[in-house]
């Protein structure tokens, strides 16, 4: 399938999941947005976050944590798969017939972006409304450039958070507490 040939109609799922990924695009209301790679400091973050909640949830049996921008069908007609740079799924949420190869159907519980310095502030509020309003209970924006956390809930609250404070999992993940500064040092 041609991208260019194909990128007036509106695009669905399926097509996403048929381009494989050589290139990487999120859909947004059926219009096909590429998506950059990452840089170093980002993945750094985000391995230190994940490992965090990974070892909280997985002992726990909570549900899973995926990591690399694992793509989430918010809407349907048109589609809208968003991907995330972390995301937390509660296990009753979880498919019984087992982990899906494609992307998950619906939001997750938890979703995580990590700002790049080329993320524009209007698309990326955009991004957490629309996680909000599939059914996301809980959105962290993580800023390496600002040592700071955005939290951002469905009744419209949001917290910012800076390195001196505790990130926590509120009622998503009850008990879990990171200390914000943690996901900025540097050693080795």
């Amino acid at each position: 399938m041609s991208v260019s040939r194909e990128a007036e109609r509106p695009w669905t799922t399926e097509d996403l999941l048929a381009l494989g990924e050589e290139e990487r695009y999120e859909l947004i209301e059926g219009r096909l947005v590429p998506m950059s790679p990452t840089g170093f400091l980002h993945g750094d973050v985000e391995l230190t976050l994940a490992a965090a909640l990974r070892a909280f949830v997985y002992p726990r049996r909570l549900g899973r944590i995926v990591v690399g921008e694992v793509g989430f069908v918010l809407r349907r007609d048109p589609d809208t798969v968003r991907a995330a740079d972390i995301a937390f799924i509660r296990a009753d949420r979880l498919p019984s017939e087992g982990l899906p190869a494609g992307f998950f159907e619906g939001a997750p519980d938890l979703a995580v972006e990590i700002l790049s310095p080329f993320d524009r502030y209007p698309d990326l509020l955009r991004k957490v409304s629309q996680w909000l309003e599939a059914g996301t209970r809980l959105v962290w924006v993580v800023d390496p450039a600002r040592r700071a956390v955005t939290v951002f809930q469905p009744d419209g609250t949001l917290r910012l958070l800076d390195e001196s404070a505790e990130l926590d999992g509120s009622d998503v993940l009850p008990g879990f507490c990171h200390p914000v500064r943690d996901l900025f040092e540097r050693g080795l």
